[in-house]
């Protein structure tokens, strides 16, 4: 339970940093999001290596490796990659443009796909019943952390993003978003 509240807290603590974005604290930001990545790192680990196991069955294991190291690199991509990484997490204030392009064309908040696929790998990785528990708690506090960032928070930090909310889903890509992170992909390749 302990890991649990762990890694709530640290979802907790990443919520701050938008905050500290917006009051332009510059040693804030990066501590806020250092600190709150590394509770919920530690907090997924220690949670994975729990000896409570869940009786699953062996390819299960192997496809959660398997899935683990797709679902990871991608939402390092979309968090650390797609976005600018030191204007974003490093240095003072806001980032200085709104990222439409890559995975951000297909919806607004990329990094929750890729974070529930990265919690279904470490439970079936890992077969521990605390992953199991913990997993749904984690990405719901992350649902509701992007859902108060939309409303409250991004409209505030980036120039257009009413404009950008309009044109791009929350979360479900649809048949325009579809064709738009295509674009995206094509025009990043010519």
């Amino acid at each position: 339970m302990l890991y649990i509240v762990l890694g709530g807290l640290g979802l907790l603590v990443i919520y701050a940093f938008d905050i500290v974005s917006l009051k332009k604290l510059p040693a804030a930001k990066p501590l806020t999001w250092a600190v709150g990545n590394g509770l919920l790192v530690f907090a997924a680990i220690m949670a994975c290596l729990a000896p409570d196991k869940l009786s699953l069955p062996v390819w299960s294991t192997w496809l959660g490796w398997a899935l683990l190291l797709v679902s990871l690199p991608l939402l390092i991509y979309s968090l650390f990659i797609n976005l600018p990484f030191r204007r974003t997490y490093i240095a003072a204030g806001v980032g200085d443009r709104l990222v439409k392009t890559g995975l951000y064309a297909l919806v607004r908040h990329p990094g929750v796909h890729w974070l529930v696929l990265v919690m279904l790998s470490l439970i079936l990785a890992s077969r521990s019943s605390l992953m199991l528990i913990a997993s749904p708690i984690w990405i719901l506090l992350d649902i509701l952390l992007v859902a108060i960032q939309d409303k409250l928070f991004f409209g505030r930090m980036f120039s257009g993003y009413d404009d950008y909310r309009r044109e791009t889903p929350m979360l479900v890509p649809t048949k325009r978003s579809i064709r738009a992170f295509i674009d995206s992909l094509k025009q990043a390749g010519a």
